[in-house]
């Protein structure tokens, strides 16, 4: 049961950013068309990767297989705060969604103007704000230690 959950480490960043791509493409999608749709199917997409690791989500499986191969050797990052990445990706865009279907329009349209600034950030300039923070709360001691020993040095650039 525990590799039915396991999500890897470490992890092609390669393959990560492709997977924020694929992301920005559908929020962009959503909130140009106003599709609540690919909302949820954006947060189903996050709370796959975040469960089961790149091995169900149809974006990460594509990225994994198809796009990252194309740019030769991985390069290979620590898993944990990518988890931890997804794991926010997954809150904002079930936020979204939620209040998107109670009928906040603005709080939920914002929402997703957030996650896109972040997967625009991870996919064209390698930086992954929920890496930085994971590192922050490694540093402080409120994530514990043993659950990725490298990312407690991790600069911003390196995240």
């Amino acid at each position: 049961m525990k590799e039915l959950f396991a999500f890897p480490n470490p992890v092609n960043e390669h393959a990560a950013r492709f997977t924020a791509g694929l992301v920005l493409v559908l929020a962009l999608a959503a909130v140009l068309s106003a599709q609540i749709w690919l909302v949820a199917a954006i947060a189903a997409g996050f709370l796959l990767r975040v469960a089961f690791g790149p091995r169900i989500s149809p974006a990460a499986i594509f990225s994994v297989r198809v796009l990252a191969p194309l740019l030769g050797e991985p390069k290979l990052v620590p898993g944990p705060p990518k988890r931890f990445a997804q794991g926010i990706g997954a809150v904002l865009s079930i936020s979204a969604l939620v209040l998107l279907l109670l009928g906040v329009p603005m709080a939920g349209w914002a929402l997703m103007a957030l996650l896109m600034v972040a997967a625009s950030l991870e996919s064209c300039m390698g930086l992954c704000l929920g890496c930085i923070m994971f590192g922050a709360l490694a540093r402080r001691g409120l994530i514990p230690a043993g659950l990725c020993q490298e990312c407690t040095n991790l600069t911003p650039g390196q995240a």
